[in-house]
């Protein structure tokens, strides 16, 4: 059953919310002690919910998009009363004050918030093992990281533990472990979603984004959360048309689709051969296919890292153990500290124009040459994650870690829309298709994994 089914299921009577809240909280209790993907659950609060809604559904009162949908909530989104630690000692004790404006959007659409879902610590990593709750395991590759840094919530979907679930993407903090664990995910242009209550990483890299099984999951979720929030300057005015009607899209006929031959040379053979599989299907299903050039993908990881650094240096300095939890530099773990310390060195006025002035250059080249790539054709199509994802546990360096967000890292120093979806499986474990666009396109990305998806 798709999403947009099971809605109109419970707008029908023909299932209750309960009844899902139910069904899911169930799975949780069977899974959850082993997989470790959510890290807090507010039954109650879910219960009162779900309640109200059949109540009013019974009365025949209007309800909204959501109704009844069991949603799960990245532990660094402010959920007013929730734990919201970012999964690090530092905030281990602090409780939501508010909510996030994605947060009030969820609820005035009746989407019942099940609770937190684990991730990397102060999102700050791929693979969902420096969180202090311990690391979240992969449902559809056993013994094998989710990906990161949003993997607690790609693994609740995976494992069937909600409906739709948010993270955030900072570097392909979505993308990332939805390829991994085989579901959708989905980070919007950076400015059509709120980041008001989101806890930064690097603010101008940051966007809040879905997961879902299928497209209509994705889209119900975007027609909730995107649209202009007088508390975030950086959102767009007004809202994007419907994403929903984009899901019964069948053909790509007239579309053109990029490849770019650097994105399939640091690509592990085998999960370009999955990958070319869906290119394949594109090209059946009417898309005329272009071979592009992109010269500049040494620069990404570089200039995503540099400014990552900086602006999470910046974003933790009120972690100073006066007004927010512990002191940050005297509880993180060693990835943190790392960002924090080379963070704090770039930063200082010697180093600054050195370092993080040419990272904006960098930045600024990137995203005109990716532009231009972008102008010949209306989506790129290509890997998510250029390797499979390791073993829980086993020791990789620093860099090999960095490498998994190769491909990714460009759709958040450029601000574009970009996804992944399902393109098969290597040696078992589940591998990605990443979609990328022009700003504003998103509308285009979710019509090609619709066409791909209904094929």
């Amino acid at each position: 059953m798709k999403i947009i089914e099971k809605v109109e299921a419970i707008k029908q009577q023909e299932l209750s919310a309960t009844e899902n809240l139910e069904t899911m909280y169930e799975t949780i209790q069977e899974k959850n002690d082993d997989i470790n993907a959510f890290v807090e659950i507010d039954l109650p609060r879910a219960q009162k919910t779900a309640e109200n809604i059949d109540r009013r559904l019974k009365t025949g009162e209007k309800t909204g998009k959501l109704a009844g949908l069991v949603i799960g909530i990245k532990c660094n989104i402010n959920v007013m009363d929730s734990t919201i630690s970012a999964a690090s000692p530092t905030l281990k004790e602090y409780l939501g004050s508010y909510n996030a404006t994605v947060i009030e959007r969820i609820m005035k659409e009746d989407g019942i918030i099940i609770g937190l879902t684990n991730m990397d610590e102060f999102a700050a990593g791929s693979s969902t093992e420096t969180s202090m709750y311990g690391p979240t395991k992969n449902p559809s590759a056993e013994g094998r990281i989710p990906g990161g840094s949003s993997g607690g919530s790609a693994a609740a979907i995976a494992a069937d533990m909600c409906d739709i679930a948010l993270g955030s993407d900072t570097g392909g903090s979505i993308r990332n472990p939805a390829s991994h664990c085989g579901v959708m995910g989905f980070k919007p242009t950076y400015g059509y979603v709120s980041r008001q209550g989101l806890l930064d990483l690097a603010m101008s890299l940051d966007q809040i984004g879905p997961f879902a099984k299928d497209t209509t999951g994705l889209a119900l979720m975007l027609d909730t959360i995107t649209g202009y929030d007088q508390y975030d300057p950086t959102t767009f005015e007004g809202k994007p048309d419907d994403f929903m009607p984009e899901t019964s899209n069948t053909s790509l006929n007239g579309m053109t689709v990029g490849v770019v031959d650097e994105f399939i040379d640091v690509t592990d053979d085998k999960i370009n051969a999955q990958v070319n599989k869906k290119i394949d299907d594109m090209i059946s299903l009417g898309a005329e296919v272009n071979e592009l050039s992109f010269d500049d993908i040494s620069l990404g990881l570089p200039t995503y890292y540099l400014i990552n650094y900086v602006e999470f240096f910046s974003a933790t300095r009120k972690y100073d153990g006066r007004e927010y939890g512990e002191r940050i530099e005297e509880v993180c773990g060693p990835e943190v500290a790392r960002r924090l310390e080379i963070g704090s060195y770039i930063s200082q006025k010697e180093f600054s124009g050195k370092y993080y002035k040419k990272a904006l250059q960098a930045r600024s080249l990137i995203l005109n040459d990716f532009q231009k790539l972008l102008n010949d054709v209306d989506i790129i199509a290509g890997p998510t994650v250029p390797k499979l994802p390791h073993m829980i546990g086993e020791e990789i360096s620093t860099m090999d870690m960095y490498s998994y967000d190769v491909l990714t890292v460009i759709a958040n120093i450029t601000g574009i829309p970009a996804s992944s979806m399902n393109a098969g499986k290597v040696d078992g474990i589940p591998v990605g298709l990443q979609l990328q666009a022009k700003p504003k396109d998103d509308h285009k990305i979710l019509s090609t994994m619709s066409a791909l998806e209904n094929q």
